[in-house]
């Protein structure tokens, strides 16, 4: 407090009564004070000594109701501060019987008692195990370091022990930092191999994603856990997500998973064996692996751990993932929203973070824009505030922005997601992120940006090991944006290549998107027709699948290939379908689509003349040659072959020098004289 301020509030606290004083220190000392607690801890005389403190300007005037509030926080701080040591005791003793929270009570009972009490130990440890209960581990996490205070070190439990605890708690509410300290402190002294193992478990939790911070724990952890199976299980469970974060190896990974669950179970450690089981089964429904649904119902046996249960990484989640991927929405949807409710009513920040970025992920893919948008902000919004999970919240909010809210933002999210995930060493979230990255590239129109960071995510996740499509959903992107650069032979080989494990694992919506790519690598080859006919079959396959976003980029690829007709305009159903979406950037592009359309009636071409001035051009110069010898723009050769006027500019420029020409002038001045032969 500065000391201008701090005079003039001793000063005001010096015309009290003694008295009025000491109701006054209470009320500081007390967490919600009314007048009928006042009472309740002897102060027979509070109405008029909290009446003699409001007319000094000490608590607020304005009716309250019963509550006694301080005009300011710092007049409260002030009170407590500089009463005497056995005056501030006093009042918690006071407190301790008068207070109707169990836990309120607990704490005052420790506030007013020194040195260690294995009575006040116990009462405090119920009130954290309480505070737990209802959801509030950061209030667990400081009863329980209070009531290691009080332990007795000869106690059961023993003070470390209580620490610990206080520490897991500590890493559900979010506070990590809290967390690490408590458990370095305590690995100064601790010998006994569980306490050790324990408290290493709580290091390398508080690294979150950053597990290459702590790479060197792992061999100390293992020699502290010799081999006592319940220990070496949380020892390759941590292992397994190295194996995830770190060396980016799914395969090491799902091995590390499975041995720990082998050694949960020898060891008849159901949680440890659960959450090892929850991982095994990630890993494999990101790999692929034909195992992953029985390792799903595995995990899903009973008996369960409510806190596994709950857990953004345990059984309920990795069964999300995998209905997510298997395009089950609705069901995903019903299974994390009440997952999202649990671990609030639990106060568990961590999985919140998760579960809400999970949310906004299922309403993206529903084509709900607009919500998948709030969802992700507040999801990002909690993840800075926690510091838990930013990098992949930015990610999820990059691709909530590009799809309902600014493309700008999206693309500073996603680098940002990039940047974090290369900082932290995190192979798995920077495929992720770049993926984002790429999707955010490609709605901005930067056909060649989308390329270059889809081309890297295709090697990151061939060198993870994961073979399902369904994880980054970025192979439509990469193909669309390959066939707009002037590349549909690539893009044809990716369709093929991710066709067939998309097959092998029924990943309908993947197909679906392969197919859109696909028609747009036929139009780029002069197929229109059949463009249009599989581009239609596609739409109404994601409007089954119940994707509303991909049904409505199907509609805009159809409108954007299809003949003008008299009346409304081809692109009024996609506007509607992006529309009702709240698809706000993808709406902004059919508007401009539609203001470039000629006026006269649009003619689907044929395939690109066989001029013999022609014949050593490659495919896609060819046809845009032969567009503007038909005297076509650059803008209604981007319109008419589904690439962007970069591409159409770049094409031209490789047409001039093969053809040893400066402009589109000489080209149609060429066409003039073949026909004039």
């Amino acid at each position: 407090m500065p000391t201008s301020l701090r005079a003039l509030v001793l000063s005001r606290l010096d015309m009290l009564s003694d008295e009025a004083r000491r109701t006054l220190l209470v009320a500081s000392a007390g967490a919600r004070p009314t007048l009928a607690l006042l009472h309740a801890a002897g102060r027979e005389n509070a109405e008029a000594e909290t009446a003699q403190a409001a007319a000094l300007g000490l608590l607020a005037t304005e009716p309250e109701g019963p509550a006694v509030r301080f005009a300011h926080p710092l007049i409260s701080a002030a009170l407590y501060a500089e009463a005497p040591a056995q005056e501030r005791r006093a009042a918690h003793t006071a407190l301790s019987t008068a207070a109707s929270d169990p836990i309120e009570r607990a704490r005052h009972l420790a506030l007013s008692t020194t040195g260690t009490d294995p009575e006040v130990a116990a009462r405090l440890s119920e009130a954290a195990a309480l505070a737990r209960d209802r959801g509030a581990p950061s209030v667990a996490a400081s009863l329980g370091l209070l009531a290691a205070r009080h332990t007795p070190a000869d106690g059961g439990p023993a003070p470390d022990e209580r620490r610990l605890e206080a520490a897991e708690d500590a890493i559900i509410a979010g506070e990590v930092d809290l967390a690490r300290d408590i458990a370095r402190e305590v690995l100064t002294r601790a010998t006994a191999p569980a306490e050790r193992v324990r408290a290493w478990m709580v290091v390398i939790e508080a690294a979150g994603q950053a597990l290459g911070d702590v790479d060197a724990v792992y061999p100390q952890v293992l020699a502290d856990a010799g081999d006592d199976p319940v220990l070496l299980a949380q020892v390759h469970y941590q292992l397994a997500w190295r194996g995830l974060v770190v060396q980016g190896d799914f395969a090491e990974a799902r091995e590390q998973a499975a041995h720990a669950a082998e050694l949960a179970a020898r060891g008849a450690d159901r949680r440890s064996e659960l959450m090892a089981l929850a991982l095994q089964a990630s890993t494999e429904t990101l790999m692929g692996h034909p195992d992953a649904p029985v390792t799903i119902k595995r995990a899903l046996k009973e008996p369960q751990d409510p806190y596994v249960a709950c857990h953004h990484n345990g059984p309920g989640a990795a069964r999300f993932r995998w209905l997510l991927m298997s395009d089950q929405l609705s069901e995903a949807r019903s299974t994390i929203t009440a997952l999202l409710r649990e671990v609030r009513r639990r106060g568990m920040v961590e999985s919140e973070v998760h579960f809400q970025r999970f949310l906004a992920e299922t309403e993206l893919r529903s084509g709900h824009c607009g919500r998948a948008l709030d969802l992700a902000r507040e999801s990002l919004r909690l993840a800075r505030d926690s510091g838990i999970g930013m990098g992949a919240s930015a990610m999820l909010a990059s691709l909530a922005e590009a799809s309902g809210g600014e493309v700008g933002r999206a693309l500073e999210l996603a680098r940002e997601a990039a940047d974090r995930a290369e900082e932290d060493g995190d192979q798995m979230y920077l495929s992720r992120a770049l993926a984002a990255l790429g999707h955010a590239q490609s709605v901005a129109g930067d056909a060649a940006g989308a390329v270059a960071s889809l081309r890297r995510v295709r090697e990151l996740e061939a060198g993870l090991g994961i073979n399902d499509p369904a994880r980054g959903r970025w192979q439509g992107d990469l193909a669309e944006a390959l066939v707009r650069v002037g590349e549909p032979g690539e893009a044809q080989e990716l369709v093929d290549a991710t066709r067939e494990d998309a097959l092998r694992l029924g990943r309908e919506s993947i197909l679906a998107a392969l197919d859109r790519a696909e028609a747009l690598v036929r139009a780029a080859q002069g197929d229109r027709e059949g463009a249009l006919a599989r581009l239609t079959s596609v739409q109404d396959r994601f409007a089954k699948l119940g994707y509303g976003l991909e049904e409505a980029r199907a509609a805009f690829a159809v409108a954007r290939l299809r003949t003008r007709r008299p009346g409304p305009t081809s692109y009024d159903e996609a506007a509607r379908l992006f529309r009702r979406c709240r698809a706000l950037p993808w709406l902004r592009q059919v508007e401009a689509a539609a203001a470039e359309e000629p006026a006269g009636p649009a003619v689907v071409p044929a395939p690109a003349p066989a001029f013999d001035v022609l014949e050593g051009l490659a495919a896609m110069e060819r046809q845009v040659a032969a567009l503007v010898m038909e005297g076509a723009t650059n803008r209604e050769i981007a319109a008419r072959l589904f690439i962007s006027v970069k591409t159409v500019e770049a094409t031209l420029t490789r047409v001039y020098r093969k053809l040893g020409i400066r402009s589109r002038v000489d080209i149609v001045r060429l066409a003039a004289g073949h026909h004039a032969k």
